[in-house]
């Protein structure tokens, strides 16, 4: 197979599974942050690296946003988000960071290929991906892309489009988005 063939087929599953995903629940997610005090995410894997590209462009959004496990993640409580990942549903770390930040008061969004898991039934909403993750790449695998990928692509394409809604809600003009942006590279 050619490369530009697999290269069809790939964008077309990411195409796919973005257009699968409930503009309600999108929605809800861009209000949540909007209104957020604090932001925090966390994710496993790749799944935690494309949680962290998010955070990178929400504060050039000018929002105050963390990524646990960095030195200087603050505190959550009362008004904070903990935006987590849980693509198969269920991830220890995931499940013990959700009653952490419940613990403490804050809201939780979960985003998932897998609704029915105990991590996104743990959490106050959902951003769901439906799309191939790990928790089914040997069972029922449909992607041509391995394990995760899918997922993973997809999480990066929807938080794309979540910043553009939310830089509209926010009234961030692409100037003051630059402003934000690190000067040391």
């Amino acid at each position: 197979m050619t490369l530009a063939r697999r290269a069809g087929l790939a964008a077309e599953e990411l195409r796919a599974g973005c257009a699968e995903v409930s503009e309600a629940e999108l929605a809800a997610l861009s209000q949540s942050i909007a209104g957020a005090r604090r932001i925090v995410t966390y994710g496993c894997g790749r799944e935690g690296l494309m949680l962290r590209a998010l955070a990178m462009r929400l504060y050039h959004l000018g929002c105050d946003v963390h990524c646990q496990g960095d030195m200087s993640c603050p505190p959550l409580g009362p008004g904070d988000l903990l935006i987590v990942s849980s693509g198969p549903g269920r991830l220890a770390t995931v499940a013990a960071l959700i009653g952490q930040a419940h613990g403490a008061g804050a809201k939780v969004c979960c985003i998932t290929a897998e609704p029915d898991g105990p991590d996104p039934r743990a959490a106050d909403q959902t951003l769901v991906i439906p799309v191939q993750t790990m928790a089914r790449d040997q069972t029922d695998a449909t992607s041509i892309l391995p394990m995760g990928s899918v997922f993973e692509g997809a999480m990066f394409l929807i938080f794309e489009l979540l910043v553009l809604d939310l830089r509209e809600k926010l009234k961030e003009s692409l100037e003051s988005m630059r402003a934000r942006h690190t000067n040391l590279e």
